[in-house]
């Protein structure tokens, strides 16, 4: 690691010179096209292998903010503050990872408009990193709100026929949770004099103020996780997604939610998370169960694992608000694992709509007769949604089931429910598309996946084996700063309530 090389700023702000290449080019023909989808591409790409070297050069030893960059801006406690921890640093990783894949799944299906198309997900992959990497709340926000703009054009311009109802929905639910969270911060600022977090996460806020930024806060967090009963903009805005647009939206602009919980809630407002963890543990079971229940009725490919992205973010407030090692751990890899399975999901779902135009279940039926490397990967993908052992969505609802049950384990066996009914749903599906007769003429002329097609899913169900087999690396990159956190956390309960006690 070097205090020399802004690495940080490099990977923020990279996608945006790629966006200007894109900009100048004359958009005329299949080969300027040819060209703004290579740029973008080689882009992103450059941006994944920055984050690698950024990675390799972590001091996993240490919990504390690495990699920092701090220039003053607006003035006292309002600068410019890059840096990353255990916490933050593998979801810049998985947020350049995903990147190239969303650009390769879009790069013949999107035809009009292909440049702003391009140049929109350059600028939302800004917005992502500069969000994981700001060690200030306001350069935090700016960027968190930021990445609105650029997945409401993808959604509203390039999406399904309901599009702009569904993007404006979703703009409208995560735009008014986030102005209670500029509330929240104008407290803040008034009452410290700075938003730099490093600042604030060691400031004893007292105990009617964290209630009250708590709840400003969750405000925000938990509509764009999405957690119940605030969910119900995601299945629309699933299906009338573009691919590559639902890609990053389940990948990693929902980690937004879960992380804001880590970064904020907890450390800063200790005993009011501690105060409404109860609500959280009953809507998570509610969210395990509810959505679970309602993804067995559905008919449609998209909405069914857009009902089970919110059943297993469940796992991932339940584990966050259990506040103990195993279950904060279990809470991370769980969003880790959501972030590879779910966009493989639909992109599996993306490749049968290329080819049949619908997403309806009842269409599809025995495409193992013809596309076996498809039912192949497909089944990685199911039985690490089901979290089979072997996958990753294992390691995290094993981890998080563990260490909820040692704090309560009522909550954490009504939740261990949600896992058979996963596997109902999922099996469900898996069972009715790619076994049985070939019953339609039209399944029986499908091709088989193609090279780009093996190249966007294989890597994907590499990766969920691997870190399912062997989670090590991800662990250990994120158990110091678990630990610090968990430690504070329990120390400044432990303060409450030795105070109270005198």
């Amino acid at each position: 690691m070097t205090d020399q090389w802004p690495i940080l700023s490099t990977l923020t702000f990279l996608p945006l010179f790629g966006a200007l290449l894109i900009l100048v080019i004359k958009d005329e023909g299949e080969a300027a096209k040819r060209n703004i989808r290579n740029v973008a591409l080689l882009t992103s790409l450059f941006v994944f292998v920055l984050t690698l070297i950024m990675w390799a050069g972590f001091d996993k030893n240490n919990p504390g903010f690495q990699w920092r960059e701090q220039i003053d801006w607006l003035g006292k406690g309002l600068g410019y503050h890059l840096g990353v921890d255990g916490l933050s640093v593998l979801f810049v990783v998985l947020a350049a990872f995903l990147m190239p894949f969303a650009i390769l799944a879009s790069r013949y299906s999107v035809k009009e408009r292909l440049k702003e198309y391009m140049v929109a997900f350059l600028i939302l992959e800004t917005t992502i990193i500069g969000a994981f990497c700001a060690l200030n709340a306001l350069l935090f926000y700016i960027f968190f709100e930021g990445s609105l703009i650029p997945i409401f054009l993808i959604i509203g311009v390039w999406g399904g026929p309901h599009r702009a109802a569904a993007a404006l929905k979703f703009f409208l639910y995560t735009l008014l949770g986030s102005l209670l969270m500029l509330v929240g911060l104008m407290a803040i600022y008034w009452q410290v004099g700075t938003l730099d977090i490093p600042v604030l996460l060691s400031y004893h806020f007292p105990v009617t103020m964290q209630i009250w930024l708590w709840l400003a806060f969750f405000a925000s967090f938990a509509v764009k996780l999405p957690m119940f009963p605030v969910h119900t903009w995601l299945p629309d805005t699933y299906v009338q997604a573009p691919t590559a647009g639902t890609l990053m939206l389940s990948g990693i602009l929902l980690k937004f939610g879960g992380y804001g919980f880590l970064r904020f809630s907890l450390p800063m407002f200790p005993l009011a998370s501690a105060k409404f963890a109860p609500l959280i543990f009953v809507l998570s079971v509610i969210a395990v169960i509810y959505m679970s229940l309602i993804a067995l009725v559905q008919k449609d490919m998209k909405r069914l694992i857009a009902y089970s992205s919110v059943a297993h973010i469940g796992y991932v407030t339940m584990g966050i608000f259990a506040a103990n090692i195993e279950a904060v751990e279990g809470a991370v890899f769980q969003m880790l694992s959501h972030g590879l399975v779910a966009p493989a999901l639909f992109l599996s779902v993306g490749m049968l709509y290329e080819r049949m135009r619908t997403g309806e279940i009842s269409a599809y039926g025995g495409l193992v007769n013809n596309m076996p490397k498809f039912a192949a990967v497909f089944m990685i993908f199911t039985m690490a949604n089901i979290g089979l052992p072997g996958t990753t969505g294992f390691i995290g609802e094993f981890l998080t089931l563990i260490g909820t049950f040692r704090e309560h384990s009522w909550i954490a066996l009504f939740a261990a429910t949600g896992i058979i009914l996963s596997a109902a749903y999922m099996l469900y599906l898996y069972r009715y598309i790619i076994f049985g007769s070939l019953s339609r003429e039209s399944l029986k002329s499908l091709l088989d996946l193609s090279t780009r097609e093996k190249c966007l899913l294989y890597p994907l169900a590499g990766l969920i084996i691997f870190f399912g087999i062997y989670p090590a690396p991800l662990l250990n990159m994120l158990h110091g700063s678990v630990e610090l956190l968990v430690n504070n956390y329990q120390q400044a309960l432990a303060n409450s309530n030795a105070i109270f006690a005198k």
